[in-house]
């Protein structure tokens, strides 16, 4: 059993007393804790919209790093990163290390493969490496030393019908044609 005191100035201050005075004829409730608490939906579980793992400008990280959520890097980092989330490498971010991640987007410095769904290379990245995405952006000013490869995702590939190459048939018919001027 809980008891509550719910009178309006039970324990007032007096500014210039500075002592404590009490209230009388206080009332008193008597609560008891809720047996049955009501029953609520488990949380969705949702991608959050910052990032979950940040990497500090002072900080210096060897080894792998797996993630589920959006991680951002801002200080050194040596190894492989698995990221399930986006990627953020910061103006400050060295990384020496592989990146697959859903999306990687570059301000730093990367000496390494990048891969994912969409790279984007802002105007103070400088990369070293081999580049794998879906899509490609680059600032003016970007530094890219490797190689870069689109790659389709499925469902790119199943909407997109290529039109069929028109038959040369009229250079297949001159060369079977005898020369009548001889």
């Amino acid at each position: 059993m809980i008891l509550k005191n719910l009178g309006k100035d039970s324990h007032k201050m007096s500014f210039f007393s500075g002592g404590r005075r009490q209230t009388q004829n206080m009332p008193v409730v008597r609560t008891t804790p809720d047996l049955h608490p009501k029953r609520t939906d488990p949380p969705v579980v949702r991608q959050p919209v910052g990032f979950e793992t940040v990497l500090g400008a002072n900080c210096t990280l060897r080894g792998e790093l797996r993630s589920q959520a959006n991680v951002r890097l801002d200080g050194t980092f040596e190894g492989t990163l698995e990221i399930e989330g986006n990627v953020l490498v910061g103006e400050t971010g060295k990384i020496t290390a592989d990146i697959h991640a859903k999306n990687v987007v570059i301000a730093g410095a990367v000496r390494g493969n990048v891969s994912g769904n969409k790279v984007q290379l802002l105007r103070t990245s400088r990369v070293w490496g081999d580049i794998s995405a879906a899509s490609i952006t680059t600032e003016e000013g970007a530094f890219i030393d490797g190689k870069i490869t689109m790659v389709r995702h499925d469902a790119s590939i199943q909407s997109i019908e290529l039109p069929s190459l028109p038959e040369d048939n009229a250079a297949d018919e001159d060369e079977e044609k005898p020369d009548s001027s001889d």
